[in-house]
C-alpha cells in the first residue's frame, strides 16, 4: 500500500476494536470521516459488508461513495484485521477509489495499531501532481493525528472532542506567540528609558525572539494534544497486503461485467438486418 501509519496504544483489544470499528465512534475521532453507514445485509456477521459513506479529502472537500468491507475478528496468531474497498463513481469527485486495512497488533504493553491505504485520483497528470503535493501529506497526516487522537482517548479518557478543543486552543496560542515575536514585540521605543541595560537587551533581544520562533514552531505539543508528530510512518519490516483486502479488490473487480466485444465494420457488413450471414 502506498501510506503507513502506525501508533501503539496502551489498551485492550477488543475496547480498540470497539472503537474502531462502531460507525458511530469512528466518527468521533476519524478526522477523515464525517458519515458512514452500513447498508442492510442478510447476515451482518458474514463479510464483506456493504456501505455508504462520505470521506473528507481536503479541509473544505468532501466526497460521497459507497464499499465493501470486510474483518478478521478471530485470527490464529491472536492479531485482527479489517479492510475496506471505496469507490466514488461521481464525475465531479476528484477521487476515483480507495482501499486499506486496519491491523491490530496485541502485544505486553497494548496494541500496536496500524494501517496501509492508498487512493487513486482523477485528472491525469495534473491530478497525480495535487496528489503528490497537497492529498497525499494531507491524508498522511490527518490519519496519524487521527491515530493519536484515538490513543488520548483509550489511554487517558480524553475525548475525542476535548482533543480537538485542546488542539486547537494550543494551535492559538502558539500563532500568538509567533505573531507577537514577528512584530518584535515593540520594545524598540522602550529600550531608550533601560538606560545603561539598552545596549544589552538590544542585542539579546533578536536572539529571545529566535529562540521563541522555534519554540512556538516546532516545540512538542502538550501531552493531551493529539499530534501526528507521535506515530510511525513508514514500517520497521514491510508488511504484507493482507488477504481480506486482497478479496476485496477480486470481488470488486468481478461485480463490474466484461464489456462485450465490439464487432467490426466488416462483421456487420456481413450481417443480414434479420441476423442471418449476408453475403460476403
Amino acid at each position: 500500500m502506498g501510506l503507513y501509519i502506525e501508533t501503539h496504544i496502551r489498551t485492550d483489544l477488543d475496547d480498540l476494536w470497539t472503537r474502531t470499528q462502531d460507525p458511530a465512534h469512528r466518527r468521533r475521532w476519524d478526522l477523515r470521516l464525517t458519515r458512514i453507514e452500513y447498508l442492510p445485509h442478510p447476515d451482518p456477521d458474514t463479510a464483506p459488508r456493504p456501505f455508504r459513506c462520505t470521506a473528507r479529502v481536503l479541509p473544505f472537500l468532501t466526497v460521497h461513495g459507497t464499499g465493501m468491507a470486510a474483518a478478521e475478528r478471530e485470527r490464529p496468531d491472536g492479531t485482527r484485521t479489517s479492510a475496506l474497498r471505496f469507490t466514488s463513481p461521481h464525475p465531479l469527485s476528484p477521487l476515483i477509489g480507495a482501499g486499506g486495512y486496519w491491523r491490530y497488533v496485541p502485544d505486553a504493553h497494548g496494541v500496536r495499531f496500524l494501517t496501509g491505504c492508498d487512493h487513486r485520483l482523477r485528472g491525469g497528470r495534473p491530478g497525480a501532481l495535487a496528489d503528490r503535493l497537497l492529498l497525499r501529506p494531507l491524508t498522511v497526516w490527518a490519519t496519524a493525528w487521527s491515530f493519536d487522537r484515538l490513543r488520548l482517548w483509550l489511554e487517558r479518557g480524553i475525548t475525542p472532542e476535548r482533543a480537538l478543543a485542546n488542539w486547537l486552543a494550543e494551535l492559538a496560542v502558539r500563532a500568538l506567540v509567533l505573531a507577537a515575536c514577528l512584530t518584535g514585540l515593540g520594545l524598540e521605543p522602550m529600550l531608550p528609558l533601560l538606560g545603561p541595560l539598552a545596549p544589552v537587551l538590544a542585542f539579546l533581544c533578536p536572539l529571545l525572539l529566535v529562540l521563541v520562533i522555534s519554540a512556538a514552531l516546532f516545540k512538542a505539543p502538550l501531552a493531551g494534544t493529539p499530534a501526528a508528530r507521535r506515530c510511525l510512518r513508514s514500517p520497521v519490516v514491510q508488511p504484507r497486503v493482507p488477504g481480506v483486502l486482497r478479496t476485496l479488490e477480486q470481488q470488486g473487480s468481478r461485480l463490474s461485467p466484461p464489456r462485450p466485444p465490439v464487432p467490426s465494420p466488416a462483421a456487420c457488413a456481413r450481417t443480414a438486418p434479420d441476423g442471418r450471414a449476408g453475403p460476403r
